[in-house]
């Protein structure tokens, strides 16, 4: 029998100072200096634990702006083609362009620039300073009377706390003012970036005048406006100087009471006779102050109409003591508030982010329990007699904290702070970690076992494991590359994840070869099982330590599988491909829903409805919800979109026609109630609205999870095909609430001019446009001044005279020669139906077709299936029009793009690791074939517990190769090592997968318990569930089918 250990305690024992430099032999030697940087590693940890900034998500920047241009008048079509594109032409020469969106309705133009995904936060703001420069250049090309073009890029702003103020008893006015000075106050609490109010309705001054009034008193409107500002308007009288002092001069007329407007006094000259003679503005007209009507955008709180107040939090600050501060801030503010004046809290997010770490510091310790466990048991159980020996285990257990003490530290001066990645980062992280420490303390057992005595066991630990297990460690922590690679949007929201496992996989190897065995010095009691009185040398270790019955059961299993080669080979590559298939049949996603609690409802009325038809249906909704038990508050934003109150959140643009109501439901039960009856309960009682249910995302946002965009030149053929596309998506039974983003067609009416009489009677299709306007809408004419305030002074008919379109019998219009006819003379009217909304895509008109999927069902799953009939609708399309595949699919696609661009990098440097490691192209290439064995587990494992297939599980896959190829290293490198020692190439391959046994299955072990706390997260649950299953499945193809594969390959003979 072949002594089994490559140095036998005679030759190691004589020469303690062999070879070559020994950290273990080091840390031994100064032991004053190791005791001191453990204390002084561990406590630098604990305080920068502490330090570390917490928030929800890690920040990611916002590759968006928004250009927005108007210009009154003129319908959808022409504002695409005249100033839209002219816009879109520009933003295609800035650099990085990406995406190029835009949507054009009556009179307004909003283009959205996307950059590409691979722009460095660092580059983007001065990209947005090139869109500005650009944009300014060619602001001459756009149309005259066009207002514009306003930018805003600032799209990354969270508003995580949302008050809201509402009053009882108080104007809206005077809730503004107090609104005003919250503010001001909220803006000096510590770590507040910035404060906004939303739902703020500006107040105007209306002059209403009767048409028939000015008609029979002959008095031109423009007149009465030139006059008005003239009196309004503010001039210098100049300066009046002499030898000792200067005098300002001053004239008064400027309004500063709504009193003086009405006793302006208007001189008008009678054409017929030539008479003139003077009235008082208040005589004709009603001058009252009121609010903007219709309304753009009102805010609603339970029930009642509020201001919210939106406070985001400064770049890297911590969330938690921002949330503290606040709270302080709005208590002292609560105190000062007249009573009727409330402030409440809508949105809280420093207590969604407190619950989630605490929710993931609780999983994180339940996997230090499991780790500690698993090492416990496995390096300290003895069968004969049973005992367990704590020692080793305790080695482990300091070893733990010490390396997340220094991996915290590091993040810390890495600038990752504490969010929903990196805390899942460590613990997968954990479950790695402790492998080093296991194999370190486990091969020192084994060494006291034989017979070595403590220094020597170290040392001769380090010197058998601490070159495979830098390398192992290494190929774990390329395994991580990719991500931290990727330059994406995706990859810079889940780098965290290759951040801290790359760094505590690192520290945990330094722990293992530099602390572990001054502990093991220290703690261990192991005692010899080599008998002491039996004389030294080599064929004196006539115990074997592995002649155990299990042992032996499991050589001969090895040996059948050595010996069956070809059939084992044929098993595993049957597990491979039936791996693969797996893999196709489960569901694919790209990120899943946030466990945050919020429900968002979204009210989409026809294109064309009004503000107050609107706000009708929310209200009615709101009060609806009011009702349904568990549900805690109900806030509405009506005629837009909910601001930015969690990062990955998708942001609706203001429109008249829709709302977003967020419900605050007490507990997840209420939730998940609610969110499977809201569909149901919305189609019964509120059938005229398109409604749509969701949760918050996780992940970059992404608008609905299956969408088809469909890109064209051609407005109406392309209404179309979207047509026969709704009609396809609506025959999947998967598909709920199929639309499109153009929706329907309005009303317009068209004015249609008798151009040669209008031109006989003096009247300028101007002049007509203008006595409509002032007739419907209003035309504001002059600014009144209050305080730090601009008010607007708006002249329009009474609203007796624009209750319905008959007013247009009302209108008039002043002709060359000062008399005034009605417009009916020289203009017919003509209801017209014109586009609503038009979208557009990197300059061509595009609609999206789009739909939320059912219950349980991933949205790239319901896209793959519908793309085939997708295509066969593109084949019989004319030529200029395509299909192009969007939504959650898209995006996924491009995520997962920029990690398999680096998944080459990343097999480089493993590869390279493994050549250095084993010296030889054959047995590197043995190792790395071990790589996609896990493929069968991870199938086996996501389709058993129903998960679906997401971009976090990817990650989990990609990393799991090189877990799976550091144990096959180990095991390789054990057989050389023998075979370099004289033993028989077929013992040496059976002994080899029997002495390393433990160490594999212990480490392995480790790792798949470690997640078992985190599979339960919905987040990360889909890559735990993947890494378990595939390594348990690697593990034991690694210890049976390795031996098999390397006995084929060097075709190693029974002696």
């Amino acid at each position: 029998m072949h002594n089994p250990d490559p140095h036998s305690p005679s030759d190691e024992a004589a020469s303690p100072r062999a070879k070559h430099f020994n950290i273990s032999r080091w840390a031994l030697e100064h032991p004053a200096l190791t005791r001191y940087l453990m204390v002084v590693l561990m406590l630098l940890g604990v305080a920068s634990y502490f330090q570390l900034g917490q928030d929800e998500d890690p920040p990611f920047a916002f590759r968006v702006m928004v250009v927005r241009a108007y210009w009154p008048g003129t319908t959808a079509q022409e504002m695409a083609e005249q100033v839209t594109d002219k816009i879109e032409r520009t933003l295609q020469e800035v650099p990085n362009a990406d995406r190029i969106q835009s949507y054009t309705k009556p009179g307004e133009s909003f283009s959205l620039m996307v950059v590409k995904d691979y722009s460095t936060p660092k580059e983007i703001p001065n990209l947005w300073y090139q869109v500005r420069k650009k944009i300014g250049d060619m602001r001459a090309t756009l149309p005259q009377g066009v207002i514009g073009p306003f930018f805003n890029d600032e799209f990354g702003d969270v508003y995580g706390s949302i008050y809201a103020l509402s009053a009882d008893g108080f104007s809206e006015e005077e809730l503004r003012q107090f609104a005003e000075r919250t503010r001001s106050d909220m803006l000096r609490v510590p770590g507040v970036a910035k404060v906004e109010l939303f739902g703020v309705q500006p107040e105007k001054v209306y002059v209403e005048i009767p048409q028939r009034r000015l008609a029979q008193l002959g008095i031109d409107m423009p007149q009465v406006v030139a006059q008005l500002n003239a009196q309004n308007a503010v001039e210098g009288a100049g300066v009046f100087s002499n030898e000792r002092s200067t005098v300002q001069m001053r004239v008064n007329g400027a309004f500063n009471a709504v009193e003086q407007l009405r006793a302006l006094p208007i001189r008008t000259v009678n054409p017929a006779n030539g008479q003139a003679r003077s009235l008082k503005l208040g005589d004709i007209a009603t001058i009252r102050r009121a609010y903007q009507d219709p309304p753009t955008t009102k805010v609603r709180h339970q029930g009642k109409q509020v201001i919210a107040m939106g406070i985001s939090m400064a770049k890297g600050g911590d969330i938690i003591q921002l949330g503290k501060n606040l709270t302080q801030a709005s208590d002292a503010i609560r105190a000062e508030l007249p009573a009727g004046i409330e402030l409440d809290q809508i949105q809280n997010q420093p207590e969604a982010v407190s619950r989630s770490v605490g929710e993931f510091v609780k999983v994180l310790l339940e996997a230090v329990v499991v780790v500690l466990a698993v090492s416990f048991v496995s390096l300290g159980l003895h069968t004969k007699p049973l005992r367990l020996d704590v020692w080793p285990g305790l080695v482990v257990a300091i070893t733990i904290p010490l390396v997340l003490a220094v991996t915290f530290l590091v993040m810390y001066y890495a600038d990752v702070g504490l969010h929903k990645i990196s805390l899942g980062a460590l613990i997968i992280a954990l479950g790695l970690l402790v492998d080093d420490a296991i194999i370190a303390v486990e091969m020192m057992v084994h060494k006291l076992e034989e017979g070595y005595d403590k220094v020597s066991a170290a040392t001769a630990a380090y010197d058998l494991t601490a070159m495979p297990m830098l390398t192992g460690t290494l190929i774990t922590a390329a395994g991580f590359l990719p991500i931290g690679m990727a330059r994406s949007a995706t990859g810079e929201y889940t780098y965290a994840i290759f951040a801290v496992t790359a760094a505590a996989l690192l520290i945990s190897w330094l722990v293992s070869v530099y602390f572990v065995p001054y502990l093991g010095l220290l703690l261990l009691r192991t005692r010899p099982k080599v008998s002491k009185d039996a004389p030294h040398g080599g064929a004196a270790h006539a115990t074997d330590i592995y002649d155990t019955p299990f042992y032996n059961r499991f050589k001969a299993l090895v040996g059948w599988c050595v010996a069956h080669r070809w059939a084992t080979i044929g098993l595993t590559l049957l597990a491979l491909v039936l791996g693969v298939v797996g893999m196709g049949k489960v569901q694919q996603q790209f990120f899943p829903d946030s466990s945050r609690p919020e429900i968002i409802v979204d009210l989409w009325q026809p294109e064309g409805t009004s503000f107050y038809a609107t706000e009708d249906v929310a209200r009615r909704f709101e009060a609806r919800m009011m009702k349904e038990p568990g549900v805690k508050t109900v806030s509405t934003w009506v005629g837009t979109g909910l601001p930015r109150f969690y990062l990955p959140m998708d942001q609706i643009f203001p429109q008249s026609n829709v709302s977003q109501v967020v419900l605050l439901p007490d507990s997840t039960e209420a939730r998940e109630r609610l969110r499977k009856a809201l569909p149901a309960l919305m189609a019964a009682e509120f059938p005229e609205v398109r409604a749509r249910v969701k949760l918050l995302p996780n992940g970059p946002p992404v608008p609905y999870p299956v969408q088809f965009r469909i890109v064209g030149d051609d407005v109406e053929t392309l209404r179309k095909i979207a047509s026969e596309a709704k009609a396809l998506m609506r025959t999947n039974p998967d598909m709920l609430g199929v639309n499109d983003n153009w929706n329907e067609y309005i009303r317009a009416i068209r004015l249609s001019v008798d151009q040669d009489k209008a031109r006989a009677l003096g009247v300028s299709s101007q002049s007509i446009a203008q006595a409509s306007r002032i007739l419907t809408s209003g035309a504001t004419v002059a600014q009144y001044r209050e305080a730090d305030r601009l008010i607007d002074i708006d002249f329009r008919t009474p609203q007796s005279e624009r209750q319905t379109l008959e007013a247009l019998d009302n209108a008039y219009v002043p002709t060359a020669s000062g008399k005034m006819i009605p417009v009916l003379q020289v203009a017919k009217p003509k209801l017209v139906w014109e586009p609503g909304v038009l979208w557009r895509e990197g300059r061509h008109f595009a609609v999206t077709v789009q739909g939320d999927v059912r219950e349980g069902v991933q949205g790239p799953t319901v896209s793959q299936a519908l793309w085939p009939q997708m295509q066969a609708l593109q084949a019989k399309l004319p030529p200029g029009y395509r299909i192009e595949l969007a939504g959650t699919a898209e995006e996924s696609t491009k995520g997962q793009g920029s990690i398999f661009a680096n998944v080459p990098v990343m097999l480089f440097i493993i590869f390279t690791l493994l050549m250095l490691q084993l010296q030889s192209f054959s047995r590197a290439m043995l190792v790395f074939l071990t790589g996609p064995m896990g493929i069968a587990g991870v199938a086996m494992a996501l389709l058993a517990l129903d998960r679906p297939f997401g971009f976090v599980a990817l990650l989990g896959v990609i990393a799991l190769m090189g877990m799976i190829m550091r144990n096959s290293v180990i095991l390789i490198d054990q057989i050389e090592q023998d075979r370099a020692r004289g033993v028989p190439a077929w013992d040496a391959v059976i002994g080899a997968a029997v002495r390393r046994f433990r160490p594999i299955v212990l480490t392995a072990a480790a790792a798949v318990l470690a997640m078992i706390p985190l599979s339960r997260s919905v987040f990360w649950g889909p890559m735990a569930v993947a890494i378990m299953g595939g390594l348990v499945v690697a593990t034991a193809l690694t210890l049976l089918a390795l031996p098999a594969m390397y006995a084929a390959w060097f075709r190693v003979r029974r002696p």
